[in-house]
């Protein structure tokens, strides 16, 4: 049986993959179970579980505000932790998963493919690619561009002016065994569209909001290589 061990455990898209019905055995773990920012603890529950996958959705995301706010934090966890994993996972040939985001993209043009220069527009951004670099550095690895969020849309406005590729994380959990045999980077999501016209299919009342410069207007991503060899 294959083994897919996740860090971030209690997670909002753990807790999606669990309703998941699968052959594959998910080892969900907690901080205290595996920290990240400690070597030791991540090499014994590697150790003790062997598993043949390593996905990795422990880290800092929201808010946004607390990667401006405490550089340290944003660094620690989501650059530094994801380091020593790949270090770990390297060591005993086990594959690891990262799940990145579309933020590490300009979002000035739109329609981004893989290949495409990178250049996050915020500290987020720059943390997960600061997670990349280290993920790249091992051939053993999936790197997933994910743009996700939990269904209904949290928010009570949505950019109508902001081109996006939104997935609820209930539909990416899904078909996320379609991509664990995968290597290298992949974009995922939905299609591409404002985030207002992706939030009011569930969220009847939610309010357009404009952005003025704080959010990239073209924020989407190309799916092609994702629908060709995964979807």
């Amino acid at each position: 049986m294959k083994k897919i061990l996740v860090t971030g455990g209690n997670g909002k898209f753990a807790s999606e993959l669990k309703k998941i019905k699968t052959n594959i055995k998910f080892i969900y773990l907690t901080r205290k179970q595996l920290n990240v920012l400690k070597f030791n603890s991540i090499f014994k529950a590697l150790k003790k579980h062997k598993p043949h996958y390593l996905l990795h959705l422990a880290g800092l995301s929201r808010p946004m505000s607390e990667h401006e706010k405490n550089i340290s934090k944003s660094i620690n966890l989501n650059i530094i932790g994801t380091s020593n994993l790949v270090n770990a996972c390297s060591k005993l040939s086990i594959k690891i998963i990262y799940f990145s985001t579309s933020y590490v993209y300009p979002g000035k043009k739109g329609n981004y493919k893989e290949t495409d220069p990178l250049l996050p527009w915020n500290n987020y951004g720059w943390s997960k690619l600061g997670g990349e670099a280290a993920v790249q550095m091992y051939n053993n690895s999936l790197i997933l561009r994910v743009c996700m969020t939990e269904k209904p849309f949290i928010h009570k406005n949505a950019y109508a002016n902001v081109k996006s590729n939104f997935i609820y994380q209930d539909d990416l959990a899904r078909i996320f065994l379609n991509v664990i045999n995968k290597k290298g980077t992949y974009n995922i999501g939905g299609k591409s569209q404002t985030i207002y016209n992706f939030a009011k299919k569930y969220k009847k009342n939610i309010k357009k909001l404009f952005s003025k410069g704080e959010f990239p207007l073209k924020q989407d991503m190309n799916l092609n290589k994702f629908i060709r060899n995964i979807k």
